[in-house]
């Protein structure tokens, strides 16, 4: 995807960029990209990103990351394309990818030259495939945060047998209290004790067939949990106290850690922090690079948070298949229902026709979805009804290609190309 304007003249102005026809204007923002999808002659289920909303997140990131740059985390976008462009713009840098095969692929399909794999892989097909490729093996650095997984690296390919693998260490960001009784944050990385880390790091560095050249800590207690959430006033002011009492505790802990290990290894990147992070995260010295990907497409997960509201730049049309009774129509699909905990919130939210909401007793379906309200009356069998889902690159998995929305001279909503996703270019990683 190529880009049609720099979002970067916002990104050192200090303010957030203007809002678009999002906000001033969503039933006309949501009538024009069905139009402009219907004229292309897409049918349903159809992904629409709109390049002025995935500009406008493009930006307000650059500013929230106060010139720390921004590694984009694959995984929550899936477009090979529009993840190539971002990545290699001044102000981002390198990718955040989530498999070791889609790692693999980025590195020898891209001119993305940095790319950290999030999660530790011990696919030994996906292992021997890499380990054996010059070009990857240079351009794409795996996680760890225990022996065993640089044992099995080895039981697949010996260090003789190889170049030197490129790791990082998972450093755990989670808030602990009580010694440890309570934890606060996601269940990921073992290492999280100064002790931890360096012991690691200097196994890593006396083993042979290894080079130590980073650290990742990702403060999900912080960057995915909203503190704004409409009604819920005493949860967001004890949400917003434990976050700030976290980062100010990851800060000096992550801090302390990094430095010691810099006298261990010449450490490339010190990655942190997420799209729910940024200003936070980009305070932390010990920091070059903060991971962030679900805000340039803008799910409304992110709709409850008090730093910051990304423009909903990436929404999914259906068809309206049936009417059941006046006040409720059908769309063919649906349930494309994101991971986490069950939840409503977890569900796609309809957003035009504005008025719709789903059925209480089946919400969203596998093959049909059920909608009611006052606008339901007025949509015609063969309309779509338009939808923003939690996240962001999971819906890509559910479509195999995104209609790229852009304006004309006269400020109309046209396609101006449709690129693959990851699943439109046969890749299925996780």
């Amino acid at each position: 995807m190529s880009r049609s304007s720099d979002p970067r003249s916002h990104a050192s102005s200090g303010t957030s960029p203007v809002d678009g026809l999002w906000v001033t204007d969503p039933d006309r923002y949501w009538a024009s990209i069905d139009d402009a999808v219907t004229d292309a002659g897409l049918d349903a289920p159809v992904l629409a990103l709109d390049r002025a909303a995935l500009e406008h997140n493009a930006a307000d990131l650059l500013r929230r990351s106060a010139g720390v740059p921004i590694r984009v985390a694959s995984k929550s976008l899936r477009v090979r394309s529009v993840i190539t462009d971002l990545a290699t713009r001044r102000g981002f840098h390198g990718v955040l990818a989530y498999d070791l095969a889609e790692a693999h692929w980025l590195a020898t399909t891209t001119e993305i030259t940095d790319i950290l794999i999030g999660y530790p892989s011990v696919r030994r097909e996906a292992l021997a495939g890499f380990v054996s490729d010059e070009v990857a093996a240079s351009r794409v650095s795996l996680l760890v945060d225990s022996v065993e997984q640089l044992d099995i690296i080895d039981a697949v390919a010996p260090p003789a047998s190889r170049r030197p693998i490129r790791v990082a260490i998972d450093l755990d960001a989670s808030y602990r209290l009580l010694g440890g009784r309570v934890h606060v944050g996601v269940r990921r990385s073992p290492v999280h004790s100064r002790r931890d880390v360096l012991d690691l790091a200097r196994t890593i560095v006396a083993r042979n067939g290894f080079d130590l050249v980073g650290v990742m800590s990702y403060e999900a207690q912080v960057a995915g949990v909203a503190d704004a959430v409409p009604g819920k006033a005493v949860v967001n002011r004890a949400i917003g106290m434990m976050q700030r009492r976290s980062m100010a505790e990851l800060r000096r802990r992550r801090g302390k850690i990094i430095g010691e290990l810099r006298q261990i290894a010449d450490l490339e990147f010190v990655n942190g922090g997420g799209t729910g992070s940024l200003e936070e995260t980009a305070r932390d010295r010990s920091i070059t690079d903060i991971a962030a990907g679900s805000g340039l497409f803008g799910g409304h997960l992110f709709d409850g948070y008090a730093r910051f509201r990304p423009a909903p730049a990436l929404s999914f049309g259906l068809d309206v298949v049936r009417r059941p009774a006046r006040d409720i129509v059908t769309c063919a699909g649906g349930g494309w229902i994101a991971s986490g905990p069950p939840a409503p919130d977890r569900l796609p939210k309809p957003v035009w026709p504005s008025g719709l909401e789903f059925v209480g007793t089946e919400a969203a379906g596998e093959v049909q979805t059920p909608l009611r309200g006052k606008a339901a009356p007025g949509i015609a069998i063969g309309d779509r009804v338009w939808f923003r889902h939690t996240k962001s690159g999971e819906v890509c998995e559910r479509a195999r290609h995104v209609a790229i929305i852009d304006r004309d001279d006269a400020g109309h909503a046209v396609v101006s190309e449709v690129v693959p996703t990851y699943r439109g270019e046969g890749k299925c990683f996780l």
